[in-house]
């Protein structure tokens, strides 16, 4: 068996507390971004290709549990233990809308039309709020059955995906009757749910084992045991042929898509992987931990069976000089230098 290559990654500091969540842009003329939510309650954006630190979101007063962009990445969301959710202008760093919660938010998703913000969290309650009339109280839909944990659109914003703290399973509501349709049965709670860029997949991780799931029948496609606890999985975008997961041993493991087997795993993080993404073309992933750090890990040449490389050449520096371009555009953000 070949010797594994050790990859050496882009170590993002930056926060003061724990990494619980990461978010990747779609790719958007300015190139892509990675957004963080960290127990420092503090929001950052970055250069999701180099890593590089553009702003800090400020005004939370607690803990933030979960970040997203919108599609274009001009408006980012925060979900808070200070009872709020938050949209920003991922520009200037301004708020533009604070939602307060009666209980800690855990959860918050942008639709992919951009016009509405769901929330969930402690209070059990799934809200869907029009960010076309943000003064208008939001739409509640049927109580969830615990905690919420994750959310996420699904269907063109037909169909919302929650999972909970406190029990297994993965809840789909249609959004126009607001009622469970169907649950995807875990043994443990899913502490992360992503749907695959190209809508064919859900792929969750529920601790001893990571599933992928048909989004559109909801059948279980795939169920692999994983050699520790994982809080959190995501699928390579582009050809699916393989995902990453991370979690309790501090490792970020790659495992083959339609073996299960192990193909690398990188050491670096010094406390638990709290949550693993793939950049939208699928180049690198990144991972947040209790050390506080983002890394940002290199794939390698991306190929569909490992025999066709992806001509990305030209396009990457395209998009490098267009993020620069971002930065000189965002100077104006003005909040706290990385230190």
């Amino acid at each position: 068996m070949d010797k594994k290559k050790v990859v050496v990654p882009l170590v993002c500091h930056g926060h003061s507390r724990p990494v619980v969540d990461l978010f990747y842009s779609p790719v958007t003329p300015d190139g892509f971004f990675l957004i963080s939510a960290s127990k420092d309650s503090s929001p950052m954006l970055r250069n999701g290709e180099t890593g590089d630190w553009i702003g800090t979101f400020e005004g939370h007063k607690g803990a933030v549990w979960s970040v997203c962009l919108d599609t274009n990445a001009l408006r980012a969301a925060s979900a808070s233990a200070d009872f709020s959710a938050k949209v920003w202008d991922a520009l200037t760093g301004d708020v533009l809308h604070s939602f307060e919660h009666k209980h800690i938010v855990r959860a918050c998703a942008f639709s992919e039309d951009t016009h509405l913000l769901l929330t969930g969290g402690v209070e059990k309650v799934l809200r869907i709020y029009d960010l076309n009339r943000p003064d208008v109280p939001p739409r509640e839909v049927d109580k969830s059955p615990g905690s919420v944990r994750t959310v996420t659109w699904m269907h063109s914003d037909q169909t919302i995906l929650s999972s909970c703290t406190d029990m297994g399973g993965v809840r789909l509501w249609d959004v126009r009757s607001g009622k469970i349709v169907q649950t995807l049965e875990t043994k443990s709670s899913v502490t992360s749910a992503e749907v695959s860029q190209d809508g064919r997949y859900i792929t969750t991780a529920d601790g001893s084992t990571v599933k992928f799931w048909d989004a559109n029948h909801y059948g279980l496609v795939k169920t692999y045991n994983m050699p520790c606890t994982v809080e959190s999985a995501s699928l390579e975008p582009k050809y699916g042929n393989k995902f990453v997961a991370g979690g309790e041993d501090m490792w970020v493991r790659v495992f083959d898509f339609h073996t299960g087997d192990e193909i690398a795993c990188n050491k670096g993080h010094h406390g638990p992987v709290h949550c693993v993404r793939f950049s939208p073309g699928g180049e690198s992933y990144a991972s947040g931990s209790e050390d506080g750090t983002i890394r940002i890990w290199m794939t390698g040449p991306l190929t569909h069976d490992d025999t066709e490389p992806i001509a990305a050449n030209g396009s990457v520096r395209k998009v490098k000089v267009a993020a620069e371009d971002v930065s000189r555009k965002i100077e104006g953000f003005h909040i706290a230098e990385e230190s």
